[in-house]
């Protein structure tokens, strides 16, 4: 299980367009890795689309963004392209991310128990240190949340 003030585990997925990517592709920067269920679903959308419109403000604290839910890369190509996402989306889909990172959680919905994300974002520091855990997040505002703690890693 990560933990805030730990080293990140270090991961490589394939993004969007079928490119390998890495944590340590971002060494020196911040990265905000968020964990969101599925694409082209409202929550997610939104939670997306809110990253993107602060997107010049993100990269101005020199963070980068990373996308990662199970969806196949296919998935992530339309919905990028589908919201003009200019950050990566990572593709999952063996779950072996969403495990290291402990967001592939048992949840439940009118009763009925399945596996799913728990969205979730992790803001990882210059150095790879885990800074900031978010849990069960709600999508509305969660970007400025994200800033917030961004402006204190400077």
């Amino acid at each position: 299980m990560v933990e805030e003030g730990k080293k990140a585990p270090v991961i490589t997925l394939n993004d969007q367009d079928g490119k390998k990517v890495s944590l340590n592709d971002f060494k020196g920067k911040n990265i905000i890795l968020y964990f969101y269920p599925k694409d082209n679903t409202s929550g997610c959308t939104l939670e997306a689309c809110n990253f993107r419109d602060d997107f010049p403000k993100f990269s101005n604290m020199k963070a980068v963004i990373l996308g990662v839910s199970p969806d196949s890369v296919e998935s992530h190509k339309k919905f990028a392209v589908k919201y003009n996402l200019p950050f990566r989306l990572l593709s999952d889909e063996k779950k072996s991310v969403l495990n290291k990172y402990g967001v592939w959680k048992e949840k439940s919905m009118y009763g009925i128990k399945y596996m799913g994300v728990e969205r979730s974002t992790i803001v990882i520091d210059k150095v790879g240190k885990i800074r900031k855990i978010f849990r069960k997040v709600k999508v509305a505002d969660h970007n400025k949340e994200v800033m917030e703690v961004l402006k204190e890693l400077k």
